[in-house]
């Protein structure tokens, strides 16, 4: 599993990390798994880790034909 890569579109990419970046320094709660990821890597890598968990999300959501739900969980095949 790679960051997001610098081809596709970039104008989407630099939507997503800033959305990744305003959630982790003016969220509510950011998730705990960024926070842990934060104490020891540099910011920077934290955002695009974000912004690549939500570009998959995203992904799957269009390829499924599903709606968002925070609680999914998915099932192995």
């Amino acid at each position: 599993m790679l960051g997001i890569s610098k081809r596709g579109d970039r104008y989407l990419r630099t939507l997503l990390i800033h959305g990744a970046r305003s959630v982790l320094t003016t969220g509510r709660a950011p998730p705990e798994w960024a926070v842990r990821l934060a104490e020891r890597r540099p910011a920077n890598v934290v955002t695009v880790a974000l912004a690549n968990k939500t570009a998959r999300t995203i992904w799957a959501l269009l390829a499924h034909d599903r709606a968002y739900r925070a609680d999914f969980v998915s099932q192995p095949a």
